[in-house]
């Protein structure tokens, strides 16, 4: 159970990022589509989807270790990464072209993701299915805001 509290923790420092950088007036002055959610969304969600990120990672750790265990580990690790980077690039300056690029390897190494998961965890590929439907939502919203702006 302590490597299970290791990915939680390192999922939650990843997710106070988002929070230091927080949200300006600046976002509040872009033009959104009429189905943006509402910013009291995003918070439950981003909570379920970091909570089964770090299961995720947790179980891969947990697989029989070989090859498809490195490489799935190293998927997660770079997900949280490109996860992490998404928020200061948005939010924090002003840059959602940026940002744009930055959703879009999200989405490709979380698809990557999946596909190794089902052989190391098929829980772990399963936890991840919500995220990459989210981050593919996010993604139409972030193309939608360039867009418009």
């Amino acid at each position: 159970m302590r490597s299970l509290l290791v990915f939680i923790l390192v999922v939650v420092a990843v997710a106070s990022i988002g929070g230091l950088v927080g949200i300006d007036q600046w976002y509040a002055t872009l033009t959104k589509p009429a189905w943006n959610p509402p910013g009291w969304v995003f918070g439950p969600v981003w909570g379920i989807l970091y909570l089964a990120m770090a299961i995720a990672g947790w179980r891969l750790w947990q697989a029989q270790p070989g090859p498809t265990r490195s490489v799935s580990l190293s998927l997660w690790s770079i997900q949280l990464i490109l996860n992490a980077l998404w928020t200061p690039l948005f939010f924090g300056l002003h840059q959602p072209l940026w940002a744009l690029i930055d959703l879009l390897v999200l989405v490709a190494v979380v698809a990557a993701s999946f596909g190794w998961f089902r052989h190391a965890s098929p829980l772990a590929a399963w936890l991840f299915a919500p995220y990459l439907a989210w981050i593919l939502f996010a993604t139409a919203l972030n193309v939608t805001i360039v867009i418009l702006n």
